[in-house]
């Protein structure tokens, strides 16, 4: 990524082999003293840890810092890995070596997708910067696996040192890498990339963001994050609740997932990477306004297996609350405390718990999602592997944080779910029918 710049201004900027000689400039905090810690660890605490991992994990104490974090899909289907520089302790605090495997090891789970990567740089300091040798290993580990499938990377808050730095260095990135690479000045230009309210954004990051929107003249300051939602259209299939599809359709079943389903199982059930890949950004915008606006959608005409996936789970993570339901968060993040026996009952009364509308919906799409892993040979998509794609858009919490420190049993509630659907769901018409 932009670390070989960084090795690479050593020479240029005069040969001094200092580890920290070329990376003094990035310095944003002035005064040396660190500053405490932010509020979001004892939101974290609050859950049950200070981080996402269980504390015998040999890189817990890397993950308890919350420097890299999976924040859910951004608005085009791609899986957000967020890396906070803030959050990186001082030098003598941190095992970098530790750090750079455990970003290896997060980025390992989703390599094999379309991915989408955000780095906070505010809050990098002279107390906190890596070493140079560090960069250089860096650049040596992450290898073309890690950038085949990145569609983006987004720096916030650039400083004018960083800029003027990939653009002297720009001959030595390569062409289609430098289209991927964003400059990100303000959180409010976030929404057009990810809802930033799935985001657990730094105080010092915030308020950061605050001081140089209020240094701006007021005709040209930045619109708010996330601005008030506009009143539904009329025909309005995203963002709207469950209970307005139902009244459109008997069965409860939005016409967005039958359309996809409908599709992706007549086309899709054998495409290799399903779910994985993004779609043009156009045609997602497309897609949704005509669906908002009334107009017929043909899935067919487009003949883009990738697109309807990537509808699919953009639907699913836009409705006003999760299919999953807010009522059952606890119960789904608590589920490791199941024992193996009577995980199929506890699900099966959890789900009878949900309104009509989001079982029919949810075992609408359970039943497709076991058609698609019945063709993982090819397709390479297994129960887990859907986990990791659709547990976060079945479930979040209330607030980002919660989201975050709980990723992990969502995922795993959700791939128990796919090896236990045929005992889980009633397949009969009515609810009130015996399985």
């Amino acid at each position: 990524m932009s670390s070989d710049l960084l090795v690479d201004l050593q020479d240029d900027l005069g040969g001094d082999d200092s580890p920290s000689a070329a990376l003094d400039q990035l310095k944003l905090v002035q005064d040396k003293q660190w500053p405490p810690d932010d509020p979001f660890t004892s939101d974290i605490k609050s859950l049950g840890g200070t981080s996402h991992l269980p504390w015998d994990d040999p890189f817990y104490d890397i993950a308890r810092h919350q420097i890299v974090e999976v924040a859910g899909d951004d608005n085009f289907g791609r899986k957000v890995i967020v890396f906070n520089a803030c959050r990186m302790p001082p030098q003598h605090q941190l095992d970098h070596h530790k750090l750079l495997m455990y970003l290896k090891q997060t980025l390992d789970k989703y390599v094999e997708s379309d991915y989408t990567l955000i780095y906070f740089h505010h809050g990098l300091t002279s107390e906190n910067k890596p070493s140079l040798s560090w960069l250089r290993d860096a650049y040596r580990e992450f290898d073309r696996k890690y950038k085949k499938n990145i569609k983006a990377l987004y720096i916030v808050h650039p400083t004018m040192l960083i800029r003027t730095i990939l653009i002297l260095f720009k001959p030595l990135i390569s062409f289609k890498f430098g289209r991927k690479l964003n400059y990100i000045n303000y959180l409010s230009e976030l929404e057009e990339i990810v809802k930033c309210d799935q985001l657990v954004i730094p105080n010092r990051v915030r308020e950061y963001d605050d001081k140089i929107r209020l240094s701006l003249k007021p005709s040209v300051v930045p619109g708010p994050i996330s601005p008030p939602r506009s009143p539904p259209l009329p025909f309005q299939q995203f963002g709207v609740p469950l209970s307005v599809h139902r009244a459109a359709d008997s069965e409860g079943i939005p016409l967005v997932m039958r359309d996809t389903i409908g599709f992706l199982q007549e086309n899709g059930l054998k495409t290799e990477g399903i779910f994985r890949r993004s779609a043009n950004v156009s045609l997602v915008k497309d897609v949704k306004v005509k669906y908002n606006s009334g107009e017929e959608v043909s899935f067919s005409q487009l003949d883009d297996v990738h697109l309807a996936a990537v509808i699919l789970k953009m639907f699913l993570r836009e409705l006003p609350e999760p299919l999953l339901t807010y009522q059952l968060y606890n119960d789904i993040v608590n589920f490791h405390n199941v024992d193996t026996e009577s995980q199929a009952e506890r699900i099966r009364n959890m789900l009878m718990s949900l309104p009509e509308e989001n079982y029919a919906s949810l075992r609408f799409l359970i039943q497709f999602l076991a058609q698609v892993s019945a063709e993982s040979e090819v397709n390479k998509m297994t129960n887990a592997n859907l986990a990791v794609v659709f547990g976060p858009n079945l479930l979040w919490g209330q607030d980002a944080s919660m989201t975050l420190s709980a990723i992990g049993p969502i995922n795993n509630f959700t791939r128990i779910l796919l090896d236990l659907h045929h005992k889980s769901f009633i397949w009969s018409v009515s609810r009130g029918l015996n399985q």
